[in-house]
């Protein structure tokens, strides 16, 4: 009786040691795809970006305007950190990226880098002048890359009430190292 007792109780055991050894696998095979060694290039890495920008700000553009009609009591909040709205926060873990809304005062913002300073204030120039404002991506350093398009001005109105010159823009800050992982080498374009 100990004897079959034993060997339930064994046999348990390896199964249990079994069930986990499965689990592992699949997240081994997540964290060996993840650290292989890929060759894209800088002209790669920026299409990369400039797809996924348009992508990423069609939705949040059109999500932040649908939060913003059902809570308008709400809208200094949600223009103020975007990533609340349920979707534009899925983005950012989707896809690795921060997103925000950036306005002519934030061309004086110590936290953003000197060369999105430097865009922004092209931008303000631009937006002075009357001339059209078109979506643009810039590396700003090793690590990470831009993606910046102007608001729908439905969300400039009610972000930024009537100031002149009234403009928003989509940032988009990207991380090359979080681009890599879930990029698709195959499908990338020379």
């Amino acid at each position: 009786m100990n004897r079959i007792i034993f060997c339930i109780a064994l046999s348990l055991c390896f199964y249990n040691c079994n069930n986990k050894r499965l689990d592992n696998t699949k997240e081994l095979a997540t964290e060996i795809k993840a650290s292989k060694i890929v060759r894209v290039t800088n002209t790669q890495l920026i299409y990369t970006v400039d797809e996924w920008g348009k992508k990423i700000s069609k939705l949040s553009q059109k999500s932040l305007l649908e939060a913003l009609a059902k809570n308008p009591e709400n809208a200094s909040e949600l223009c103020a950190d975007p990533s609340k709205v349920a979707i534009i926060g899925a983005l950012q873990k989707e896809y690795g990226v921060k997103i925000s809304l950036l306005s002519a005062k934030d061309t004086s913002n110590i936290n953003l880098n000197k060369k999105e300073q430097e865009l922004l204030q092209a931008y303000l120039y631009s937006a002075k002048s009357n001339a059209s404002l078109s979506d643009n991506v810039q590396p700003i350093n090793d690590t990470t890359v831009v993606y910046n398009v102007p608001a729908d001005l439905q969300i400039c109105k009610t972000c930024l009430g009537d100031k002149a010159p009234s403009f928003a823009l989509w940032r988009l800050l990207f991380d090359k190292k979080e681009i890599l992982r879930k990029v698709d080498v195959k499908k990338l374009k020379d």
